[in-house]
């Protein structure tokens, strides 16, 4: 099965990002449901595996998050692929995604060692774009590009399946982790 494990998005952070994603003039966007911060993707994996790493995902013990949307910017260099919401680099973000990844090499889930680049994806582009659209998109870009959003508190995790249609991937929760102060006081 497909899936990945993630951070779900507050309402109030999905509503004003797909208020930002009417704007945009080029590409597929993406549904308002499947937005997301992706912590570890873990391709096609066995159910057995799976249900490893979701006990090893209820042992990890985590403060609540507090995440920045700090600008836009682009994935895939010369030919842009993917637009995305860039997120604040933070220290427990980090140590979440390091512990998921823990749990997952416990599980016996390979992951291919990549740098760490909190984003939330906003729209996807064919593999090759008319000079007409990438203008639009760099003058898009040229006046959304600094879009930032407040402060969000991000209580749970989740791993989630995701299922390529025609129309791009549906991604369904297949179960929530709450993260919680490890030492309440």
């Amino acid at each position: 099965m497909r899936s990945f494990v993630g951070l779900s998005l507050p309402e109030e952070a999905i509503l004003a990002l797909e208020t930002l994603q009417e704007e945009i003039p080029v590409g597929r966007v993406v549904p308002g449901d499947n937005l997301h911060l992706t912590l570890a993707f873990l391709d096609d994996q066995p159910d057995f595996a799976l249900q490893l790493l979701h006990e090893e995902l209820t042992r990890i013990a985590v403060v609540p998050l507090r995440l920045r949307i700090t600008g836009l910017d682009l994935f895939g260099g010369r030919v842009p692929r993917i637009l995305f919401a860039a997120v604040a680099p933070d220290p427990d973000l980090s140590r979440l995604r390091d512990q998921v990844r823990r749990a997952a090499e416990r599980a016996e889930i390979d992951l291919p060692r990549e740098r760490f680049r909190p984003h939330i994806t906003l729209a996807r582009f064919p593999r090759q774009m008319p000079e007409h659209r990438a203008q639009r998109l760099g003058a898009f870009l040229q006046a959304q590009g600094d879009f930032s959003l407040p402060e969000m508190q991000i209580d749970r995790m989740a791993l989630f399946r995701s299922t390529l249609t025609p129309d791009g991937a549906r991604y369904e929760v297949l179960a929530d982790y709450p993260l919680e102060d490890p030492a309440p006081s």
